[in-house]
């Protein structure tokens, strides 16, 4: 799995550009996969059609855009950029515009960057982390926010990612036990175990590649707390594919526009605001089973 600072190079940084609107943002940012040559021009129009066709779903969480397409001809390998912009635009989301942060990924497929959306999550959702990568001053600068002292943060991250991964492929393959268990409790949760031995969620996004897997690693994370990462299992998917899979989940969470997108497909739609709030998520998930 590529960790965060291999797929994030110095010179895909960009701080305090001066953009016009939101199609100008994304441009930027792709024009940085470009540069370092991760793409060709004409993923950039593909990142920009992927908002008009399918709303501005990419924005996650307050003033952050994660400008993607699906994995295409024009990704010629798997990378990212980073622009901070001198002033924020509008996207059109309706709770997490203005946007003053772009990051663009070009994916050659739905697995390899994994580890290293674990990682920017997790960071993004750190309020310190969050103030020091607005205040840092140059590329070296952020980067070094970015992968913590001597790369720690983000070693420690994809590690993470691997390990919680391989026990939840476990947890799968495992038989069926607690069928008796719906009223048992974690020590220290409170939170009652499912029921059945494993349930599963859809994070859903329009390509399955980018959005989807911030909300995915956040709605892990609160699994993690409860106890219930053995229990229920998380996939990142892309609308077309939800709705072939949708009989075999719970629940899917998404954003309002992939919500809308959606429609009606006979389970539970729940719409997260802000994908990198554990929160959030925790309170959509104590619904979602009425705990």
């Amino acid at each position: 799995m590529a960790a965060l600072n291999d797929l994030l190079p110095k010179a895909a940084v960009r701080l305090d550009v001066r953009v016009a609107d939101w199609q100008e943002a994304i441009r930027a940012a792709g024009g940085l996969l470009v540069e370092t040559g991760a793409t060709t021009d004409d993923y950039t129009a593909e990142m920009i059609r992927n908002v008009e066709e399918n709303g501005p779903y990419l924005v996650i969480a307050p003033g952050f855009a994660f400008a993607h397409a699906r994995p295409s001809p024009a990704v010629l390998r798997t990378g990212m950029s980073w622009v901070r912009l001198e002033q924020p635009v509008e996207f059109g989301h309706e709770s997490n515009d203005p946007v003053h942060l772009v990051v663009g990924l070009a994916a050659e497929d739905s697995g390899a960057h994994t580890a290293a959306m674990a990682a920017l999550a997790q960071l993004l959702a750190d309020p310190a982390t969050g103030r020091a990568l607005r205040d840092a001053t140059d590329a070296e600068a952020l980067l070094a926010v970015l992968a913590g002292p001597d790369g720690e943060r983000d070693d420690r991250a994809q590690e993470k990612a691997v390990r919680e991964q391989a026990a939840r492929e476990q947890a799968v393959r495992e038989p069926a036990v607690r069928e008796e268990a719906g009223d048992e409790r974690r020590a220290g949760s409170g939170q009652p175990v499912p029921a059945k031995a494993v349930h599963k969620i859809l994070t859903v996004c329009g390509n399955g590649v980018g959005t989807s897997l911030f909300l995915k690693n956040t709605l892990e994370q609160v699994l993690d707390r409860w106890g219930w990462s053995r229990h229920v299992t998380v996939e990142a998917t892309d609308t077309i594919s939800a709705k072939g899979k949708a009989s075999e989940a719970v629940a899917i969470l998404t954003s309002r526009e992939i919500a809308r997108t959606l429609g009606e497909i006979g389970v539970p739609v729940k719409v997260v605001e802000d994908f990198t709030s554990g929160p959030e998520v925790d309170r959509i998930l104590r619904d979602t089973y009425e705990v």
